[in-house]
């Protein structure tokens, strides 16, 4: 298995760069902060901008963890990769990611400054510095399920193949917990209101009589038992309400919604 590192300061735009470098390279896998990533599709891991504090990224990202680490472990073993591009903030990060992993000695170390101008690396540090913003080189529907609650944007790359065809890839931009100055929640109660207020606006709809939350770790699922005005379609209306209720929570809030679990009780005449 071929191995490249590519090495910059935290900031500097190694995440950004990663893509490129794989397809100017022919890389199949990349390790990035924790994540196993193929094609741009998760593999395994988790992601270090998920940890609370800065401390906790970083070993994250080191695969420090036994649990974390056997599952990346395994995900290789199983995968078979042929190279694999290993992201950095030093060459002792990078060689600790390959020891801790088992992977083959690092045949080739790219450093940002030899890929990146003066002007993008600048441009990088703004963005992280003063907005909190990491990029994570994958798309943003494949990072739904791993940041529930995180405001997620996409970041479209549009790059000419050799065949001379148009090839379009996404990153996506993602502030973690532990840049934000403060902590914010998002209450129970809030999404209760965002719920009454689509069903408020809903053709069919009545009344809700029952609005029940249930947390997880990749999201929420909704119950709610509601009455519908007679003289509509009684599964257009669900469906609109489930559509509706899903599009606003996670437009508003960037919470997952898992499922919508819909039980008309009545209907109102």
């Amino acid at each position: 298995m071929k191995v490249i590192a590519l090495v910059g300061k935290s900031g500097t735009g190694k995440s950004y760069k990663a893509l490129s470098l794989a397809h100017e390279k022919d890389i199949e896998y990349i390790i990035d902060d924790g994540l196993l990533i193929r094609e741009n599709k998760i593999i395994a891991g988790k992601s270090a901008k998920r940890e609370l504090t800065k401390i906790s990224a970083v070993k994250r990202a080191l695969f420090l963890n036994e649990e974390h680490r056997k599952s990346v472990i395994d995900a290789i073993e199983r995968e078979k990769p042929k190279s694999i591009l290993i992201l950095g903030t030093s060459e002792k990060m990078v060689r600790n990611i390959s020891e801790n992993l088992g992977i083959n000695y690092i045949d080739e170390i790219v450093y940002i400054h030899d890929i990146s101008t003066e002007e993008e690396i600048k441009l990088a540090q703004i963005s992280r510095n003063k907005e909190g913003k990491h990029v994570i080189p994958v798309p943003t529907f494949e990072l739904k399920k791993h940041f529930s609650g995180y405001f997620l944007n996409p970041l479209r790359i549009f790059r000419r193949k050799k065949d001379n065809t148009l090839q379009v890839s996404e990153k996506s931009v993602v502030r973690p917990t532990y840049s934000y100055r403060g902590k914010y929640v998002i209450s129970d109660k809030a999404i209760i209101q965002i719920i009454k207020f689509v069903g408020q606006n809903t053709e069919g709809f009545y009344k809700f009589t029952k609005i029940y939350i249930k947390n997880y770790p990749h999201g929420i699922v909704v119950d709610i038992d509601v009455i519908l005005s007679y003289g509509n379609v009684v599964t257009t209306v669900i469906k609109n309400l489930q559509k509706h209720i899903k599009r606003e929570i996670e437009n508003m809030t960037s919470i997952n919604v898992l499922a919508i679990n819909v039980c008309v009780r009545s209907l109102k005449i």
